[in-house]
């Protein structure tokens, strides 16, 4: 299986997507837009592969860009499995590395099994884990009435992730609603952007927290239409 530093990681991912997620036809979107495509990428990132995917590269995401984060979260549902798999990403890393580590201390031990020259560990990220927080669409009319879960600190650095990306409403709800918590966004993720004028409108919302998206939907169809000519 592809690791997080592995390079067919991310073209892995994009399989996935394009195989499970990607649907041709007449739709209504949720913008009101109509496209003659669809991408529900829920049925990736809740797939067992496609979440763990998914989390791997949002972590190295955030590694390589905003090393000070401190969390990660979005607008409940779509971000939900990416905030949870982003944050145990992070939170295994401690452990591959010192498996890794040992491995190579005992290299008598991977003979046979395939591993032989799997290279040096990438040592270039904090080892500091990542903690989630999801984004209610309302505050909750019962108990804290909170509308964030999970992680919460006042002046914390965080990164908002998201997984669809049309017209940006639901990522600039949750960057907003993160910011009236008191904390502060440092960036934007987003598995797969359409390119429909939402990263330009999530810019101008936070002109200070760069945005980034692992795909387009370019790529997406692309990867669609070539697996589907291979089979």
């Amino acid at each position: 299986m592809p690791t997080d530093n592995h390079p067919d990681t991310k073209q892995a991912l994009l399989n996935l997507i394009a195989t499970l997620s990607f649907r041709l036809g007449d739709f209504t979107l949720a913008s009101g837009q109509k496209s003659d495509y669809y991408i529900d990428c829920r049925t990736t990132t809740l797939h067992a592969e496609g979440g763990r995917l998914s989390g791997l590269l949002l972590y190295k995401l955030i590694r390589r860009h905003f090393p000070l984060a401190e969390a990660v979260g979005g607008l409940t549902m779509g971000a939900d499995p990416l905030v949870s798999n982003t944050a145990s990403a992070s939170a295994w890393r401690p452990a591959l590395r010192a498996a890794f580590q040992e491995m190579m201390e005992y290299p008598e031990k991977l003979e046979g099994t395939g591993f032989q020259g799997i290279g040096t560990w990438d040592d270039n990220y904090p080892t500091h884990p990542i903690h989630g927080f999801l984004v209610r669409k309302a505050e909750k009319t019962h108990g804290t009435g909170r509308r964030l879960e999970g992680f919460h600190k006042l002046g914390a650095h965080v990164v908002i992730v998201d997984d669809v990306c049309t017209t940006g409403g639901s990522t600039i709800a949750a960057i907003e609603a993160t910011r009236e918590s008191g904390m502060n966004v440092i960036g934007v993720l987003c598995l797969v952007d359409r390119e429909q004028g939402g990263r330009a409108n999530i810019e101008a919302a936070a002109p200070h927290a760069p945005f980034i998206s692992l795909f387009t939907a370019t790529d997406v169809r692309t990867a669609h239409i070539a697996l589907n000519k291979s089979t």
